[in-house]
């Protein structure tokens, strides 16, 4: 533990975020250096962000398992770039999410060798999309049949995960003088009627519920004057919805804008639409991926994120992915921190689950 603790240490104080290239790359050969020689390294980069692929062998094939790990974090205050352990908590930003996770996978990819091809999987831009990272690499051909992902979950499987929907509303008035109002046309006005309708079709929510929600995100003109009424307004939504959702699940971007235009009776730009994330909860490896996390005293139990993950795009290709990770709290907040009494569980239980795969 004290030899993973100081690897640890130096990769936490790597300021991994969106807007530090060279530190993601920083980041990334960290890892790649953990993992050591003897296997092939896949260099990608998409939109200024590096990724690796890792795996036995001269040549890619479909892998039976593909291990995911994110490098990159959410910006933080210089001192959380600092870690301090306090007993069995290990404080920094990343420590949950999820670089201590991606330190296990690469260890136990690096030191477990199976019978059948498996692949770590290393991506820098899980935190603003995940689409120049999992998203390229898949595009590229990388391919397998399951995948874990470690994002922290305390050893209990995430396998149905929301989709989502990022939207801009747009609403266009006339400009007139603030002191007379009935010569113009406020477009701020119609943007907050079209928004409060449509959340009132899908209004927040006040416990955890397992239903579509909308958040409004930002609200935009470019009126800069006082005295003036704006004569144009947006504002941008961030939709999350569940599989069962038919004004979502299954339609194209196209199809949400209209639902959404008609139900705000605004025009609606909609910038992407990803959908859910499942995985079968009896399937071979998530029962085998239960059994390992229940023989070191976990529950295994099967969870539903409302958050959107890079299992998504795996799910998109008919690839089956869980999220399987450390324990900890405080993600993106001031006080995040892992669990270090999960740590060697979890390097059991990944190390357990490999080894319990058939050969063929």
């Amino acid at each position: 533990m004290e030899d993973f603790l100081a690897l640890a240490d130096e990769l936490l104080r790597i300021p991994s975020t969106a807007d530090r290239p060279g530190e993601l790359a920083r980041a990334l050969d960290f890892v790649l250096g953990v993992v050591g020689p003897g296997f092939t390294v896949e260099r990608f980069e998409s939109g200024g962000k590096p990724s690796a692929l890792v795996y036995r062998g001269a040549e890619r094939v479909p892998f039976r398992v593909i291990f995911n790990a994110h490098l990159d974090v959410v910006p933080a205050s210089p001192e959380q770039f600092v870690p301090r352990r306090e007993g069995s908590r290990l404080y920094a930003r990343g420590a949950q999410d999820m670089k201590l996770s991606a330190l296990v996978l690469a260890s136990v990819f690096r030191d477990v060798v199976t019978p059948f091809p498996v692949a770590l999987q290393l991506v820098t831009d899980e935190e603003v999309g995940g689409r120049d990272g999992t998203r390229h690499q898949l595009e590229q051909g990388v391919t397998g049949r399951f995948a874990v992902i470690g994002e922290h979950s305390a050893l209990r499987l995430v396998t149905e995960s929301k989709g989502m929907v990022a939207a801009r509303v747009g609403a266009v008035g006339r400009a007139a003088h603030g002191a007379y109002p009935w010569l113009g046309d406020n477009a701020l006005v119609k943007l907050l009627r079209g928004v409060d309708a449509l959340l009132a079709a899908y209004p927040a929510a006040s416990s955890e519920v397992w239903r579509t929600t909308v958040n409004l995100a930002r609200v935009e003109t470019s009126n800069a004057a006082l005295n003036q009424v704006p004569a144009d307004a947006s504002a941008w939504v961030d939709i999350r919805y569940p599989a069962e959702d038919g004004d979502f699940a299954g339609r194209d971007a196209a199809e949400v804008a209209a639902h959404l235009s008609a139900l705000c009776s605004l025009p609606v730009e909609v910038r992407h639409v990803e959908p859910p994330h499942r995985a079968a909860p009896d399937g071979a490896d998530v029962r085998a991926l239960r059994a390992a996390a229940r023989a070191q005293g976990f529950s295994g139990d099967l969870l539903r994120k409302h958050g959107a993950a890079d299992s998504r795009f795996f799910h998109q290709r008919g690839v089956d992915a869980v999220i399987f990770g450390i324990g900890g709290d405080g993600q993106h907040g001031p006080d995040e921190h892992a669990d270090l009494g999960t740590v060697e569980p979890y390097r059991r239980a990944l190390t357990a689950y490999l080894r319990s795969l058939p050969e063929a």
